[in-house]
């Protein structure tokens, strides 16, 4: 589309390397959250030792990932979040290295703010980069030996940050050129995340984000903040005035959050099991420029037995893709179970019953969710009580890597042992096998150590 699409919109707007820089670093709106500008580090810490272990694959699935932005975010801070919470630093270097660049090396260090010290990573370019276009990007994706997940997931930030910018410049998807987008640093963002995000698996929650004020000098004008490609990737999403010429979200970090997040939540029912901080570089006045995230059980995970409520709508006019659209979400939301059962409505019509089991905590929530995800105009509801086996969860280490096994036990016979299928999904896409095999694996594992 040509030069028009010169937004410097790239390198997240970290701008973590001396070059090619054309941005007043002296003032506070400087284009990128300002995380690659304040370049003296005078409060980089030394690489202290990281006392977490690495969690392994599939951790997350089943829970509840929640990104606490009160500084906002860029790419970098969240992959620093992710691998400060636990994913190994391993998962984003090898996933760089699929892709056909070279001219840079990757660092993670720490930052200390407000006593805090946390993970902090830098793209360092060595060499000059070409500018690329929303096509070559797809195209190196492409090519790269990426797994499925993985690679799906940087398509799909790359795709929400192009209609962004297509829909701001009213151009043809095709035809929106990136530059500093598609720096190398921001590849690394968005492949690297990708990555850290597939590894745990988990359901991405986001705190509502921070919108700077005043302006920003981009390479070919001045652009009012919060950029508009940021505005665009956001939509849906909770924001509020954060009160200073900043921009603390940028484009990239805007496209991370529309690719992957669920939903916005000042503080979603969870409880926290591992907590990670991601540093920025600029020392903000009011506030320590930090991202926190935090992994825990989702809402509902640990309801009392018979303290529970089932929630039914019959519909006969939504299709099969807008029911499974609800399914999902419904779960995502905190839901115990939910399914839908083939009826006979008024009149003849074939039709579903849409069911949820939910804590009576989440009941009413789940109750307007249910009306705002399908098509009904009300919907009926019911206490009921259920017995539970007592179940733990232990993982065994198979050749495809650590898999998470749920146990049910109690009185009701022998042990029930069920290795969990979104993990066993996760390493089979990883090695190239059938998920079957992996299932196999790791009953087996199971059961040779308990007989």
């Amino acid at each position: 589309m040509g030069d028009e699409h010169d937004h410097d919109h790239g390198q997240d707007h970290e701008h973590r390397h001396p070059h090619d820089h054309d941005h007043d670093h002296g003032h506070d709106h400087d284009h990128g959250h300002a995380h690659g500008h304040d370049h003296s580090h005078a409060h980089d810490h030394a690489d202290a030792p990281r006392t977490r272990a690495d969690l392994p694959m599939g951790a997350g699935v089943g829970k509840t990932l929640f990104l606490d932005a009160p500084s906002g975010l860029a790419g970098d801070m969240i992959i620093a979040a992710l691998i400060d919470l636990g994913v190994p630093e391993a998962v984003v270097h090898d996933a760089v290295a699929t892709l056909s660049m070279t001219g840079f090396h990757l660092h993670f260090g720490t930052r200390v703010w407000s006593g805090i010290v946390a993970t902090a990573f830098d793209v360092h370019v060595d060499a000059p980069q070409p500018e690329r276009t929303y096509g070559s990007i797809r195209a190196l994706l492409d090519a790269s030996t990426l797994v499925p997940g993985v690679k799906a997931r940087a398509h799909a930030t790359f795709l929400a940050l192009a209609r962004a910018e297509a829909k701001v410049h009213r151009a043809p998807l095709e035809e929106v050129h990136f530059h500093e987008v598609g720096a190398v640093d921001a590849i690394v963002d968005v492949v690297g995340s990708a990555a850290a995000l597939e590894w745990l698996g988990a359901e991405v929650v986001v705190s509502p984000l921070p919108m700077g004020r005043g302006f920003v000098k981009a390479r070919h004008g001045v652009l009012p903040l919060p950029a508009p490609a940021a505005v665009e990737c956001l939509a849906g999403f909770e924001t509020y005035d954060g009160g200073a010429d900043f921009e603390f979200v940028t484009p990239t970090g805007a496209a991370i959050v529309a690719a992957h997040a669920r939903r916005s939540s000042r503080w979603p029912r969870m409880a926290p099991e591992f907590v990670g901080w991601g540093a920025g570089t600029k020392e903000l006045a009011d506030r320590p420029n930090l991202l926190r995230a935090v992994l825990g059980a989702a809402a509902g995970a640990s309801a009392d037995v018979g303290r529970h409520v089932v929630i039914e709508a019959n519909v006969d006019d939504a299709t099969g893709e807008l029911v499974g659209s609800a399914i999902e979400t419904l779960m995502g939301e905190g839901a115990l179970d939910v399914w839908a059962s083939p009826i006979t409505m008024k009149k003849g019509r074939p039709g579903l019953t849409v069911s949820v089991l939910a804590s009576e905590e989440r009941a009413d929530a789940l109750a307007v969710s249910l009306l705002r995800e399908t098509t009904s105009i009300g919907v009926r509801r019911y206490a009921v009580a259920r017995v539970e086996r007592p179940r733990r969860q232990v993982t065994v280490e198979t050749r495809f890597g650590t898999i998470a096994i749920k146990v049910s036990e109690g009185p009701y016979g022998p042990p029930q042992a069920k290795p969990e299928f979104d993990v066993c999904q996760l390493a089979a896409r990883t090695h190239g096998v059938p998920v079957r095999e992996v299932l196999q694996e790791a009953l087996a594992v199971f059961r040779a150590a308990n007989p």
